[in-house]
């Protein structure tokens, strides 16, 4: 399968990156540790080649998974990790100062056992430090050769000016799915303005556009979802119709639901490079694949008509959750 790639900086990547987050948590308990390892051998063997992890995944765990898995293979994947959002003593911390910035990428960088990260994001906004600080603090990581690029995560357009302002930006992380539209509202003009990647993180709507579909009722413990408006009734079951509508498309087109949404996310911008997570090996050849199906330009209208923000049932976030991140909401979701 030959695609073109598209660019993050100064890289040119797949179309498709990986998330590795489900790797140690989130939507389940952590994989064992030896099938997670190979697994991301056989993600690079496949043609993967962008790599998304962070501090906070698995409190250090998913950034030591990576470096073990595929120590000597560093040339052949960018590599993305996140700061920020922190942990000490074991609890999970926001923590946008200079010096934690700086700490915390030393400390990424042993579990990570390399020398650089190719691409190191501000995982979310602490409201305690302005962002300018922030930016400055990884401007100079840049400097030092410690880190390639500056990413953000979770924040509005006009942070992303902001942040621009200090230092160049390369990419801004968002989810962003037929589920959810909101990055539309500012964030993706922005980016194509200021020559920012955007990476849509969920675009598979975190598992709801899937052939086979989620049980609410089955969520494990640690579940992300179970704390998610919309990935709990009364908005779960009003929004299967849609899902209804999602497979017909797929059907037509001999793909699977995920393919579909992420080919729908590639046609919507065709700068972005979205990173779906998944701990299944077909699931990984599939979406790997997803950047070949191509969308009649009569099907994407149709999509973006019956995936209408308004059409969604049930908020992305809860309210704590949605606190802690500055993206824009739709005038309804207020």
């Amino acid at each position: 399968m030959t695609v073109q790639k598209r660019t993050i900086g100064a890289f040119d990547v797949h179309p498709v990156g990986l998330g590795c987050m489900s790797l140690s948590h989130a939507y389940g308990p952590a994989q064992d540790h030896a099938d997670a390892v190979a697994f991301l051998r056989r993600a690079v063997d496949i043609g993967y080649d962008f790599l998304d992890t962070a501090t906070i995944y698995g409190m250090g765990n998913n950034e030591k998974l990576i470096g073990e898995a595929l120590n000597g293979r560093r040339h052949e994947f960018v590599l993305a990790s996140k700061c920020v959002l922190d942990f000490k003593d074991g609890k999970r911390r926001i923590d946008g100062h200079p010096d934690a910035i700086r700490d915390a990428c030393e400390a990424s960088l042993k579990r990570l056992q390399t020398d650089v990260i190719d691409l190191y994001y501000m995982h979310m906004p602490d409201p305690n430090v302005p962002l300018e600080d922030s930016i400055g603090a990884l401007a100079d990581l840049v400097r030092q050769g410690k880190i390639r690029m500056i990413g953000l995560s979770e924040m509005s357009a006009d942070m992303l000016r902001r942040a621009h302002a200090v230092h160049p930006i390369a990419a801004m992380q968002s989810e962003y799915s037929l589920m959810t539209r909101n990055p539309e509202i500012a964030v993706i003009e922005t980016c194509r303005e200021l020559g920012v990647t955007f990476v849509p993180f969920s675009p598979v709507g975190r598992g709801y556009l899937a052939d086979k579909p989620l049980d609410p009722n089955g969520y494990h413990k640690g579940d992300l979802r179970r704390s998610f408006p919309r990935f709990t009734d009364p908005h779960f079951s009003a929004n299967l119709p849609l899902l209804d509508k999602v497979r017909r498309h797929a059907k037509h087109l001999s793909c699977t639901v995920a393919q579909l949404a992420l080919a729908w996310t590639l046609a919507q911008d065709k700068n972005a490079v979205p990173i779906p997570g998944t701990t299944n090996s077909q699931h990984l050849e599939d979406n790997f694949n997803a950047a070949a199906v191509d969308i009649p330009a009569d099907m994407l209208v149709q999509l973006n008509t019956e995936f209408a923000a308004d059409a969604v049932s049930g908020a992305r976030y809860s309210a704590a959750a949605q606190a802690t991140v500055t993206t824009e909401r739709f005038a309804f979701e207020d």
